[in-house]
């Protein structure tokens, strides 16, 4: 070889950057090293367990291939857990500066812009309502089979199309990603997403300026309209007029028509029969609460979206249970992810279910006990050793002992340092119980943890997740 591990490492990063997106480089590549090359074997120098999994799954393929690019006698990769990699490790790159913001800076998507009959444009597709980010369950496969027919042939096979189900199961999604579908599909036809409410304001706004016309212009020469919850035009008979003709105007020239509703038709007892009798003729589909894997394989789904990582552990107690709706569902990831990136805490289950609590409080938690007699402030190192051990899922035999195994110096060193600024304990003291070190060794270990806090955001998440777990305040 004629490269350094490092410039080769900055290489094969730089082949990366051709395929991923900035931020994930900066999320998954951080403190991230070359730790040999031998027998074309490249090891790969991780600062964290849970890097592992992420790294096998998405790029342990694409990263062999830009080594063999650099390097063409590479013919293997694997991975190695360092917890010792660092800001500070002269090895690693610092990918921030590397990748200037300026050059690769995320885009923000626009809601699309569709043009209404007369010139006027509406902002109201949201482009993250895809029908490929859907996850599609057995309760509501159907349901996206039908959009994705639609999508394709609007106005032919499945007109209109009515989709029905409870509040928060993800009606709204299926039908703006249907709507965002058609557009790309083909870009030049007009849309209409409305809600019904916004309907009936329209309706009654232009019964008082006198100019129904304009409605009438507005919604009958669109190619597309989807309405979403049709059940609030009940007991408005002026409304439910204006939609009876628009409905038949669009549906006897071939145009399409999508709505959703909390209930079936023949259920919208309120709902003047004649357009109960439109609605039936049609394809009818309804959505429901996904079961528990689909339930955890959304939530997986919206934090690969945002670019995080939660826990295994903390996924599937959200997803265990939050069974009413998927919209609480990602309510509550929101609440996490809004936690880990402004308080710099490493969610766990005891956060969550605290979040679960305030914001969810007709669910009955499992997999978590709330009122758990134990105190729960740490008082003892005792304590605060089975915390750090299990945080880290490392046997406390070994944090304990004198074994100097990498992957248990970070999580000995936490010790440490918070059993002397936590616990007040001695130096002495600590290092007896820690495998029998001298005080000299903890006092360095005490000093590099709190070194280390002043850029290592990572670490900070883990030992705050620990203090709030540890109920050390």
């Amino acid at each position: 070889m004629t490269m350094n591990l490092k410039d080769l490492w900055t290489g094969i990063i730089n082949e990366l950057s051709n395929e991923t997106e900035r931020i994930k480089l900066i999320t998954w590549f951080k403190n991230t090293v070359i730790l040999s090359v031998e027998n074309g074997i490249i090891t790969v120098g991780l600062p964290l367990p849970f890097f592992l999994n992420w790294h096998s799954v998405h790029f342990a393929k694409m990263t062999l291939e830009a080594a063999k690019k650099l390097d063409p006698t590479i013919r293997q990769i694997a991975y190695e857990v360092d917890l010792t990699l660092g800001d500070s490790d002269p090895r690693a790159i610092d990918l921030a500066k590397h990748f200037p913001e300026k050059n690769l800076a995320r885009k923000v998507p626009k809601k699309n812009e569709v043009k209404f009959v007369g010139g006027v444009v509406s902002k109201i597709l949201n482009p993250q309502y895809t029908l490929e980010n859907f996850v599609i369950a057995p309760e509501n496969r159907l349901a996206h089979a039908a959009c994705l027919n639609v999508a394709k042939y609007p106005g032919q096979n499945y007109n209109p199309l009515f989709i029905y189900g409870g509040v928060g199961l993800g009606k709204t999604h299926l039908l703006q990603a249907t709507g965002n579908e058609i557009l790309r599909n083909d870009p030049g036809r007009v849309i209409v997403y409305i809600t019904t409410e916004t309907f009936v304001n329209e309706v009654v706004d232009s019964i008082q300026k006198r100019n129904m016309d304009r409605l009438r212009n507005k919604y009958r020469k669109v190619d597309t309209l989807i309405v979403d919850d049709i059940q609030f035009i009940a007991n408005k008979d002026r409304t439910q007029e204006e939609f009876f003709h628009t409905f038949n105007t669009l549906y006897d020239g071939g145009k399409q028509i999508i709505i959703s509703s909390d209930r079936p038709p023949h259920e919208l007892t309120l709902l003047n029969e004649r357009l109960v009798s439109r609605f039936e003729s049609g394809m009818i589909v309804d959505v429901k609460m996904p079961d528990y894997e689909t339930r955890l394989a959304i939530l997986q789904e919206r934090c690969r979206e945002a670019q995080v990582f939660i826990s295994p552990a903390v996924l599937e107690f959200i997803a265990f249970n939050i069974t009413r709706s998927v919209r609480a569902l990602q309510g509550v990831l929101k609440q996490v992810i809004a936690r880990y990136e402004w308080e710099h805490i490493a969610p766990t289950v005891k956060m969550v279910s605290e979040i679960i609590k305030h914001s969810q409080k007709e669910v009955k938690m499992v997999g978590f006990v709330e009122d758990d007699p134990t105190p729960r402030g740490v008082i003892t190192l005792e304590q605060l050793i089975d915390c750090v051990s299990e945080y880290y899922t490392i046997p406390k035999t070994e944090v304990v002992s004198d074994s100097r195994v990498r992957e248990c110096t970070v999580p000995r060193q936490i010790i440490m340092y918070l059993a002397k600024t936590k616990l007040n304990m001695s130096l002495a003291r600590i290092g007896e119980n820690l495998g029998k070190r001298n005080h000299t060794t903890v006092m360095h270990a005490i000093s590099r943890v709190a070194e280390k806090l002043k850029e290592d955001h990572q670490l900070m998440r883990d030992i705050n997740a620990i203090k709030r777990e540890a109920g050390m305040h």
